[in-house]
Formats: structure tokens, sequence, C-alpha cells
């Protein structure tokens, strides 16, 4: 394995790792911070493609940049670009309040609901970068 799948092996470990954190996020009813989780998830997985495909720095984090980026190795991406933009949504404005109008609060405005549609965006990319990692790399065995 060469040094661009181990580090591709690395993001997509830590973007199954942080896929758990919003499943627990979820179950806690912590709804802007399981959105955020969702987006890096998504982040760290489409990251792990674009490493396994050779590239050495990866910058950026709208996922749907990223996800753009993956195209050019496998047009399956572009089933998830409505999943990446919905996740973009939720880089900042999950963590800061000033990232939302005044008075909200990000622990207190998002809800069960967004929380589920972006833990499913999240699934639905880790699934197409599974494939991808296990089907055109030897990132995954």
């Amino acid at each position: 394995m060469n040094v661009h799948q181990i580090e591709a092996r690395r993001w997509f470990r830590q973007a199954q790792a942080d896929r758990a954190v919003v499943r627990t996020l979820c179950s806690e009813r912590h709804y802007a911070a399981a959105c955020f989780h969702a987006q890096q998830t998504t982040e760290k997985a489409l990251r792990a493609v674009l490493f396994s495909q050779g590239h050495r720095v990866v910058w950026g984090h709208s996922v749907r940049d990223l996800a753009r980026q993956c195209e050019a190795h496998d047009p399956a991406f572009a089933r998830v670009a409505k999943d990446a933009a919905l996740l973009d949504q939720f880089y900042i404005p999950t963590r800061y309040p000033n990232g939302l109008p005044s008075p909200a609060v990000p622990s207190e405005t998002y809800s069960l609901t967004e929380a589920e549609a972006a833990q499913g965006a999240a699934e639905r990319t880790l699934s197409v970068v599974e494939i991808f990692l296990r089907t055109r790399t030897v990132v995954l065995d």
C-alpha cells in the first residue's frame, strides 16, 4: 500500500468514526451537532477518495466542491450532489451563533428532521465512497 492509499484509509476510518458520532448525537437530541458531524463525515470520506487518487493536498470544506472533484474520478459522485449541497449548509451555522439571525442559537434551532436529513445524506455519500474505495482502489479490503 502506497502513501496515498494509507492516507485515504486514515481519512475513511475517521469518517466512519464520525458517522458513529452522528448516530449518538441524534439519539441524545443534539441536533445541531449531529448536522455538523454529518457534514464532517462526508467531508472526510470525500477527502479519502481524493487522497486515494494521488492528491497530496485537499483544500476547502465544501462537500459539494469535494464531490465535484471526486466526479473527475468516478461519475457516480454526481449522484450525491444534492446531499452534498444540503450538508454544506451545516458547516458554520450549526456551531456559531453569528451564523444564524439573532436571537437564534444553533443548539436550540436545529430539529430531529434536519438531523435525520443530514444523517441520511452522509450515509448515502459514505456508501458511494465505500463502493469506490473497495472497487477502484486497494484502500479497503
